[in-house]
């Protein structure tokens, strides 16, 4: 029966999202001696008007448009290496794979050292140029900040859209690269024309998780440079949290995850008409 399913599923998320979406259009504060009133479009005409928010959303899609795009090209490419028959493949899947299972809060703080003015970076930089290339201060400078976070973003997720990828390789019937052989046809040419087209349903998968994925960046910049220097990093949903807890505007937080919603959902839709199956 599907009542209890529906039950839960009103309870745990359609009434906290409505509820949530609904504190946007009033006055409502965390702690605060007055209740919450009606006060229409102000918090969204607040949000027009504020400098902080329109970074957030350029440094949101910024960090989609890299990491989505590279991300995904990262992750086939590592499917396709160790999708072959080798000696030491379930090594090589294995290491890849292991950023995934470490906590993003614990990969953080391990890339906070590692970019530091003398971290193991720079001193890697230094040794390689001979001293002649000094690297920057990673997470402090506002013009490699959102950088180094969209690296490591990257290096963190590629091993699970791997795995992804690498399902999707093994659907696609073995019979049709036997044919493609005996053909003789060159290796770019039997991915474009096989592998490519075998992979649609996964492709789809795949782009819309990572998009989803990129859009609520909040852990790392949380962790490494708490929005930091001079908003070079701050997101939708990192702003959406400090407002709503760190400045108590619970009602301006709301309106924050509202737009928030609303431009993954339209980013989402577009990405589904654009990789739908064509006649």
């Amino acid at each position: 029966m599907a009542s209890p399913a529906v039950l839960l599923l009103l309870v745990f998320f359609v009434i906290p999202v409505v509820l949530a979406f609904g504190l946007a259009f009033t006055s409502a504060r965390l702690v605060s001696p007055t209740p919450p009133r009606f006060v229409g479009l102000r918090n969204f005409a607040m949000l027009a008007e504020d400098p902080v928010f329109l970074r957030s959303v350029l440094n949101t899609f910024a960090f989609a448009a890299v990491v989505v795009p590279v991300q995904a090209g990262l992750a086939l490419g590592l499917a396709l290496l160790v999708n072959g028959r080798f000696r030491g493949t379930n090594f090589f899947r294995t290491v890849y794979f292991i950023p995934v299972v470490t906590s993003m809060v614990v990969v953080s703080i391990v890339w906070t050292f590692l970019y530091q003015k003398d971290g193991l970076l720079n001193r890697i930089i230094d040794a390689v140029t001979f001293g002649l290339v000094q690297g920057p201060d990673w997470l402090n400078d506002p013009s490699t900040s959102l950088a180094a976070i969209i690296f490591m973003s990257v290096w963190q997720g590629a091993g699970f859209h791997m795995i992804i990828w690498l399902a999707g390789l093994q659907t696609i019937p073995a019979d049709l690269y036997e044919a493609a052989s005996i053909d003789g046809v060159s290796r770019w040419t039997r991915f474009r024309f096989v592998t490519w087209p075998g992979l649609r349903a996964t492709r789809t998968f795949v782009l819309i998780t990572i998009t989803i994925s990129a859009f609520s960046l909040f852990t790392q910049v949380n962790v490494m440079t708490q929005g930091g220097p001079l908003d070079s990093t701050t997101t939708l949903v990192y702003q959406a949290v400090r407002s709503g807890y760190q400045q108590q505007q619970t009602a301006y937080a709301s309106a924050i995850s509202l737009v928030f919603f609303v431009l993954v959902l339209i980013v989402s839709l577009v990405q589904r008409y654009l990789t739908r199956e064509k006649d």
